[in-house]
């Protein structure tokens, strides 16, 4: 059920209980400040009115709005060079079938495309990609499992420059974020490319999983204090009522939505879009 369908449910035909509302929009992954927003707009109002369900629902709406970018500025090509994505994330969150998505989106649009198979520690992640290139018609650079993933990127960077590629999408190995050394990694992976481009990568992306909860804003968190995250590609945002980590990673963060995912096929990714999220999502 959507969030704001189950907020007129839950609180419909009896009086506000405060300890409750808290708890219902603490544990729809909104976060603690966001809940506290919402709730204490509801008491302002409740000074001069009854609390009734559509209040709550409407209150809420209005303060999500409020933090929501509506339309996140969106990644286009550079002028004379290949525009980096560097796609990041723990395992399991469906990071390089999300890279595969995102090298489909931009094909699909008119724009070419070359993808960098960069997590060498999981050969099955090389194979992947490589089924999934075949299946885009698009090139991938790779090299032999437990390669440097720092100087794949930097070759792929020279290949995409070559072939006047427009997008290099660099998937990078699964990993957890409380490791420093694998985070630390990362940093040697953009440093490499900043030796073609002091401004590469120009996207840094999370993959999370949205069903994860509050476990994917600590995710958020460690990633972007370590490498400087632009945006998310949020997986599994279905309509299910779990949306609410893309507000409380953008309230506490700042970091928007770019892509969600809401399938498998490899269609299933769209531009977020604020407003669409808000109605029918949320």
């Amino acid at each position: 059920m959507r969030f704001f369908q189950s907020l007129v449910q839950k609180f419909s035909g009896k009086p506000v209980d405060w300890d409750e509302l808290e708890e219902t929009l603490i544990r729809a992954d909104l976060g603690v400040p966001m809940a506290m927003r919402i709730l204490s707009a509801l008491r302002q109002r409740s000074q001069h009115a009854t609390i009734m369900a559509n209040d709550i629902a409407e209150i809420a709406r209005e303060e999500i709005v409020r933090i929501l970018p509506l339309a996140p500025n969106p990644i286009t090509p550079l002028p004379a060079k290949p525009k980096v994505l560097l796609i990041v994330g723990v395992n399991g969150t469906g990071k390089t079938t999300s890279t595969a998505k995102l090298a489909y989106y931009f094909k699909h649009n008119r724009h070419s495309v070359l993808l960098a198979a960069a997590d060498t520690f999981r050969a099955a992640a090389i194979e992947q990609l490589a089924v999934w290139a075949d299946r885009i018609g698009v090139e991938m650079i790779r090299s032999h499992y437990n390669a440097d993933p720092a100087a794949l990127c930097y070759e792929a960077y020279e290949a995409a420059d070559k072939r006047d590629i427009e997008f290099l999408l660099c998937d990078t190995a699964g990993r957890l974020h409380t490791k420093s050394n694998l985070m630390a990694e990362l940093n040697k992976v953009k440093r490499s490319l900043a030796k073609h481009d002091a401004k590469a990568p120009h996207e840094t992306l999370l993959v999370v999983d949205a069903t994860t909860g509050s476990n994917a804003l600590s995710q958020a968190r460690e990633f972007h204090q370590a490498v400087g995250l632009t945006g998310l590609i949020v997986t599994k945002l279905d309509g299910s009522g779990k949306g609410g980590i893309v507000i409380s990673i953008q309230d506490e963060l700042g970091l928007p939505t770019r892509f969600i995912g809401t399938g498998e096929r490899l269609e299933d990714l769209s531009l977020f879009d604020g407003r669409t999220f808000v109605e029918q999502l949320l």
